[in-house]
């Protein structure tokens, strides 16, 4: 096997080796050029506080980009429930973790064949007083041809947009995926839809803009009932409620 196809292996068999397997669908796997384009684009896109990949690694050559999809049971505890699932929460600090321990694992792996790598956690690497983060998962994952944005303004993949997103980049050079030309949301199909919308608790979501901060707060107010599992400042309704969360 050559290198992407070990990486890909590798990611497989963590997720399947994993004690909470059963959490989630099978994973996605993108690359991409640290040199592509849209890296220095998401300067503007972003904000100029958005790192490249040579800030990551010095001899940044590839972007690995991966997306761990939800189960339909995670997906539809949060969607039938009025309020975030238990099964949701718990959803999300495992796939944090399991997010850290894969990309921990390539970069081991890699190091042991003389190819440097590193990572950025999977979440909680924004500034808690702009909620600006210093990387976008989902935009490296677009960038590496995983999925395409939503009026949710989360990354739809073809196994839908539930789920977390990880980021490797590593010195070796792989050959770029090509970016998805489908588009997977309903609304940008068909005009149609905007469950997504309907679905946000504090009206956070529209569809030209999207509240940070209030949504941040409804965030915090989850966080606060479910302290005793863990850290899980998360809500998903404008996910699970979309038509498209599980495809």
């Amino acid at each position: 096997m050559n290198i992407r196809e070990e990486i890909v292996e590798l990611i497989k068999k963590c997720l399947l080796e994993s004690d909470n397997r059963e959490v989630f669908r099978d994973p996605i796997i993108g690359f991409s050029s640290a040199r592509d384009p849209l890296y220095a684009e998401l300067q503007d896109i972003v904000g100029p506080h958005h790192i490249l990949p040579e800030n990551i690694l010095e001899d940044a050559k590839t972007v690995v980009s991966f997306f761990l999809p939800f189960s339909e049971d995670i997906v539809l505890s949060n969607r039938n429930n009025e309020e975030v699932s238990c099964e949701w929460a718990k959803a999300y600090i495992i796939a944090n973790s399991l997010i850290n321990d894969i990309s921990e694992n390539i970069i081991q792996y890699l190091s042991e064949k003389g190819i440097k790598a590193a990572t950025i956690k999977a979440t909680h690497n924004f500034d808690e007083e702009t909620l600006k983060a210093s990387w976008s998962h989902r935009s490296a994952a677009y960038i590496s041809g995983i999925g395409k944005f939503g009026v949710n303004r989360m990354l739809i993949t073809e196994k839908g947009c539930a789920g977390r997103y990880g980021t490797v980049i590593i010195s070796h050079e792989i050959e770029a995926d090509k970016r998805l030309d489908e588009e997977y949301c309903t609304y940008y199909k068909t005009g149609g839809c905007l469950k997504c919308i309907e679905a946000c608790p504090v009206s956070a979501l529209h569809i030209d803009s999207f509240d940070k901060f209030t949504c941040y707060d409804q965030l915090l107010k989850v966080s606060d009932k479910f302290k005793d599992i863990g850290l899980c400042d998360v809500c998903g309704k404008c996910i699970a409620h979309c038509p498209v969360a599980i495809i």
